[in-house]
Formats: C-alpha cells, structure tokens, sequence
C-alpha cells in the first residue's frame, strides 16, 4: 500500500506552475497522480505525445482550448481528458491560480518538465 500527504511530496516546476507527482513511475502502478497548479494568468502550449492525461480541477477556474480552437470553460467540478494526444492551450484565470488532480498513462519519471520554446511542449 502507497501512502501519500501533499505536505510529503516535493514539487516540480513544470513551466507554468508547480506539480506535486503522488505516483510515478518507480511506484510500479503503471500511472501517475499528480497534485498540479496552474498559476494565475499562464497560457500553456501543450501536446503528449507520449502520455494520455485526464485532469480535474478542484481549485481555481481557466479554460483549455482544442487545436480546432474551441474554447472549454475548466471550473471546480471540471474534468477534460486529452485521450487522442489532443495538442491544447491550457489557461489559467488571470485572477486565480488553477489547481488540477492529474492522471497520466503510462506513468511519468517524475521530474518531467515543459519547454516552452517550439510551439507544443511535451513529455
């Protein structure tokens, strides 16, 4: 049996915010859980390649917006699931952080990061 507190586990600066990973890899589950906020304001160019990720928000509010450029309001209560690789911005409020329960399969290492610098960043 795992167990884990947020108070136990170390952050990791993604790019646009800090995500606590409570699952990885060497936990052998074959997924991760992570603990991730958005910070207020951020625009996230995103793409996995390599993970499918579904996210839940339980903080804060923002939108994600489909490479067909659709807009999708993320509130409390809000889960979206990129289970195609689907390439999106993810946005934060700019009057709140967002705060997201994460899924990822399969699982991350752990001290994945974003590059922001090509036009998706990816894992």
């Amino acid at each position: 049996m795992i167990i884990r507190k947020l108070s136990e586990t170390e952050g990791v600066e993604w790019g646009n915010g800090l995500s606590h990973r409570f699952l990885t890899l060497r936990d052998g589950m074959g997924y991760t859980v992570t603990h991730t906020v958005v910070r207020a304001g951020s625009d996230s160019a995103l793409e996995y390649r390599n993970h499918l990720e579904a996210c839940y928000c339980i903080a804060g509010s923002g939108k994600v917006i489909d490479s067909a450029g659709d807009e999708h309001v993320i509130e409390v209560g809000t889960l979206y699931a990129l289970d195609k690789h689907d390439p999106h911005h993810l946005i934060a409020s700019p009057h709140e952080d967002m705060v997201l329960v994460c899924m990822f399969t399969p699982a991350l290492i752990g001290d994945e990061a974003h590059d922001f610098e090509s036009e998706y960043s990816n894992y």
